[in-house]
C-alpha cells in the first residue's frame, strides 16, 4: 500500500493505492492521525486505486472519523470508491456514516 499526502486550499487530500488489509492498515491508521494531529482536521481519502479493503481498513477510517470529528468542523470524507470497495462499506453500514463523493475534487469542494 502507498499513501500520498497533499495539501490542498480547503483540506488535505491522502490518496490510497493497493491493498489495505491487517498487515498494513495501521500504516493508513498513523496517516490520518498524523494529519489530525497537525491541526489538518479537513480530510479527503481517495480511495480510488485501492481494490481490496479489510475491516481492519474500516476500522482504521472509522477511528480516524472519530477522531477528525472530535475537532471543531473536523471531518473525513471518502471520494472514489470502486464498486468493490463501495460493497464493502454498504455491507457494513459505513457508507451511512462516511460522506461519500465520486470525485476527490467534489469532496475537498464540499468544505
Amino acid at each position: 500500500m502507498d499513501i500520498n499526502v497533499s495539501s490542498m486550499k480547503r483540506a488535505t487530500l491522502i490518496e490510497v493505492k493497493g491493498r489495505v488489509d491487517s498487515t498494513n492498515a495501521t500504516q493508513l491508521g498513523d496517516a490520518l492521525n498524523e494529519q489530525i494531529d497537525a491541526g489538518h482536521q479537513m480530510l479527503v481519502v481517495d480511495l480510488s486505486s485501492v481494490e481490496y479493503m479489510s475491516s481492519a481498513g474500516l476500522r482504521e477510517l472509522v477511528a480516524a472519523l472519530k477522531k477528525a470529528r472530535k475537532t471543531q468542523g473536523g471531518d473525513l470524507k471518502l471520494a472514489s470508491m470502486s464498486p468493490r470497495v463501495k460493497e464493502v462499506f454498504g455491507l457494513a453500514g459505513l457508507d451511512t456514516i462516511f460522506h461519500i463523493y465520486a470525485t476527490p475534487v467534489e469532496a475537498v469542494g464540499s468544505y
